[in-house]
C-alpha cells in the first residue's frame, strides 16, 4: 500500500535567523527530514501487514517525547558542536561539546533544550522556569481523516529557537497529585516566535 512521504519545504526556512551554537537551518531541515522518513518506513511496513498507523497508535504525550527525543538525536548528528546530553534527564538536550565532564551535566547553561508539542504558536509546558535556549517543534497530526489509510502523514509547521529566562514564565497551579510546570507567558511567547526558525 503507498502511503505519502513528507519533505521538508527549504523555502520556508528563516534563512536571516541566525541561531546559536554554530546551528544551520541545514540542521533542522535534516533533523526533521530523518523524523519524516522514519515515520514513512514504519507506517509502509505497518500499512502493508494491515495494522494501524504509528501515529494513529501512539498517545499525544509519547509521540511528543519520541519525537523530541529523535529531533535530539538527528540534531546531534548533523550539528557541528553540540551533542546529545549523556545525563539521564539532564537538562539542557543538547550541550557544547566538550564542556561538561564525560559530556553529562544535570543542570547546564550551555546547549539547546528541545520541545514538542501540537499548539501552534509554540507554547508548551516544561518542568520549571530558567534561563535556557529553546528550541520548539509544532507539529501536526491528521488523526479524523476517513478511512484511516488515508490519512496524511505526521508533519512539522513551525519551528522556533529563542533565548528566555525565567522572568519570561509563568508558574501553572499544581493539583495535589500534579507535577509543577512552569509555561512562557505572553510576552515570553511573543520573544519565542519572534525568533523563529521555520513557518509553514
Amino acid at each position: 500500500m503507498e502511503i505519502a512521504r513528507n519533505i521538508v519545504d527549504t523555502s520556508k526556512f528563516n534563512h536571516e535567523a541566525e541561531p546559536p551554537y554554530e546551528l544551520r537551518w541545514q540542521d533542522f531541515q535534516m533533523a526533521m527530514q530523518d523524523v519524516y522518513d522514519f515515520f514513512f518506513d514504519v507506517n509502509s511496513h505497518l500499512l502493508n501487514k494491515g495494522l494501524q498507523r504509528f501515529d494513529d497508535m501512539l498517545r499525544p504525550a509519547i509521540m511528543s517525547g519520541l519525537l523530541s527525543d529523535m529531533l535530539t538525536a538527528s540534531l546531534a548528528r548533523h550539528s557541528r558542536v553540540l551533542i546529545e546530553n549523556e545525563y539521564f534527564n539532564g537538562h539542557p538536550d543538547l550541550i557544547m561539546q566538550g564542556v561538561y565532564p564525560d559530556n553529562a551535566v544535570k543542570a547546564g547553561s550551555e546547549g539547546v533544550e528541545i520541545k514538542t508539542t501540537r499548539k501552534a504558536g509554540g507554547a508548551v509546558d516544561t518542568h520549571g522556569a530558567r534561563d535556557q535556549w529553546m528550541c520548539v517543534f509544532v507539529y501536526t497530526v491528521d488523526t479524523i481523516s476517513e478511512p484511516a489509510t488515508n490519512r496524511l502523514p505526521m508533519r512539522f509547521t513551525e519551528v522556533y529557537l529563542g533565548k528566555v529566562t525565567v522572568e519570561d514564565f509563568r508558574k501553572n497551579p499544581r493539583s495535589e497529585l500534579g507535577t509543577r510546570t512552569a509555561t512562557l507567558h505572553r510576552d515570553g511567547v511573543k520573544k519565542l516566535r519572534d525568533s523563529w526558525i521555520y513557518r509553514l
